[in-house]
């Protein structure tokens, strides 16, 4: 039987999602739940890779296993073992035929950052700090040219490679609040996949422009050169929100 988990986490503390020999990652940890729980070795699945410091609020992962607990036991089965910055919110049955990884529609994504006049210990462990105040009107207006379907090989990093890097994004929003301490900003973008790094590339290049750079995604989109645009955005501000696999999975705790 295939089960789901919608995991949360905070990835200050990991190297990213996959395992890798000597180092914690989300997928260690939770495999190592897994084995006490089931008394045998478990392979876990996402829908899809995190790098090292990256956030999660809804990353789904799969299991295959045979077990007489309740699905919707699994979660707190889990809890009970895993530390606390990694935790499942909702557990499940998964739909019938349904890969964790190849089934996935579309997702979700946030980046966070502020300005203020110095460091927020208690907020920048999951934003990035700016260095001025961008321009909210030159951020959605740049945004607007990144909707719909592009050839996004200039807004992945270098070295990395997928066997198309056509992706297309359908939504991207910028926003912004006043907070005691100064101003908190995000731009969530939600697309039918992304290229490694790519939404800490394109979050970094709206709030360059929002800064005053002059706007080159339009020549970045056609070139596929990512010398076009600004630097990529540190890991602590990027939150996986919402996977997307076009059938009821979760129940209210995901909406």
């Amino acid at each position: 039987m295939r089960y789901l988990l919608l995991t949360t986490y905070d990835g200050t503390c990991f190297s990213g999602w996959q395992r890798q020999p000597g180092k914690r990652t989300v997928q260690s940890v939770m495999e190592e739940a897994a084995r006490e729980i089931f008394g045998s070795d478990v392979r876990l699945t996402a829908s899809g890779r995190t790098d090292a410091g990256v956030h999660a609020l809804g990353q789904v992962v799969g299991l295959d296993v045979a077990t007489g607990i309740p699905p919707e036991k699994l979660s707190f089965c889990f809890n009970r073992l895993l530390p606390p910055d990694v935790k499942v919110r909702e557990s499940a049955v998964a739909p019938e035929g349904l890969d964790p990884s190849r089934s996935v529609k579309q997702k979700t994504y946030l980046y966070r950052a502020y300005h203020s006049p110095c460091e927020q210990p208690l907020f920048g462990r999951f934003a990035a700090r700016l260095s001025a105040e961008p321009d909210l009107f030159r951020m959605r207006e740049a945004g607007k040219l990144l909707l719909g379907e592009h050839d996004f090989a200039a807004f992945r990093s270098a070295g990395f490679s997928s066997k198309t890097s056509v992706r297309t994004i359908l939504s991207l929003t910028v926003e912004a609040a006043e907070r005691e301490w100064g101003k908190e900003y995000s731009v969530s973008v939600t697309g039918n996949g992304f290229l490694y790094n790519m939404v800490r590339i394109l979050a970094g290049e709206l709030f360059a422009v929002g800064c005053g750079k002059e706007e080159r995604i339009s020549r970045a989109l056609e070139t596929g050169a990512r010398s076009e645009l600004a630097k990529t955005m540190p890991p602590c501000g990027l939150v996986l929100m919402k996977v997307d696999y076009g059938v009821p999975v979760f129940g209210a705790k995901e909406r």
